[in-house]
This record gives C-alpha cells, structure tokens and sequence, in this order.
C-alpha cells in the first residue's frame, strides 16, 4: 500500500489565467513557472481527447503547498457556479494565512473583490474572513491574534 509522502499542491481551473494570477501574486504568491500541456499525457491524466492547457504554478513565500492554475484551451473550459457558497459541494476555498487581515480585505475590496460575509474572530486566536475573488473563487484569509 502506498502512502501519501506529502501535500504538493492544489489545482483551479480558470478561465482567464492572466486576471486570477494577478489576483494571488497581489495577495503574495510567486510565480514558479508558467507552461502548455499537452499530447497523450494530459490527454491520458484528464480523459479529455486532444486537450491542450496553460498551466500557472505559484508557490507561496514558505515554500509549502503550491497553487496551480489552469486554463483549457481545448476544449474550451465548463461554466462553474461563481456564486458558490460554502455548503455547495466541491472545492469550498483556498485558505492563507496573511499579516493584517483588515488591510488585505480593504486593499482586495478597492480591486472590486468584497467579502462573502464578514470577519468573524474564533476563540480569541484567529480572525478569518472569506472573500470572493476572480471568477468566484473563495479565498479565505485568516490572521493568528492569540
């Protein structure tokens, strides 16, 4: 039996790849590298015939988890619900931890990106707040105060 050795990343498809990588660059995400995938490779790991893809790797200022993105440019990407709670089955949101929770939603609200709800503070050691941003993706950020 095999064993998970760790955590490497998360994947987002998207479909403007520019626009959603700004979004977490500005929240503080490096670019890794930005590539095309495709021939029987993506084709075999997707089970989409012909499929050819732009992929973004970000990786965050630790070195943890990495964030990719992707952009199908055959087929052309499905919709996705971007009004999306919390309790709607799938992906619920891509969480960090940033330094100033208040000054991060302020700045995103300033970029059109607002609050799903409000911020709510847990057992005095964290605030967290979940914002809406590009393409209704969920961004949670979260801030130690305890």
């Amino acid at each position: 039996m095999s064993h998970i050795r760790r955590f490497d990343h998360v994947g987002i498809t998207v479909a403007d790849l520019d626009t959603v990588t700004a979004f977490f660059v500005g929240l503080g995400l490096e670019v890794e590298g930005r590539t095309f995938v495709e021939g029987d490779f993506l084709d075999t790991v997707s089970g989409i015939p012909d499929s050819r893809t732009e992929i973004v790797m970000l990786r965050p200022p630790d070195g943890g988890a990495r964030l990719e993105l992707a952009r199908f440019v055959r087929p052309d990407h499905e919709p996705g619900s971007p009004a999306a709670m919390a309790n709607e089955l799938g992906l619920r949101n891509v969480s960090f931890e940033v330094d100033g929770l208040q000054e991060a939603v302020d700045r995103l609200a300033t970029e059109g990106y607002g609050l799903v709800g409000g911020i709510g503070e847990y057992q005095h050691a964290w605030r967290m707040a979940y914002v809406r941003g590009p393409e209704g993706i969920i961004v949670s950020l979260f801030e130690r105060i305890g």
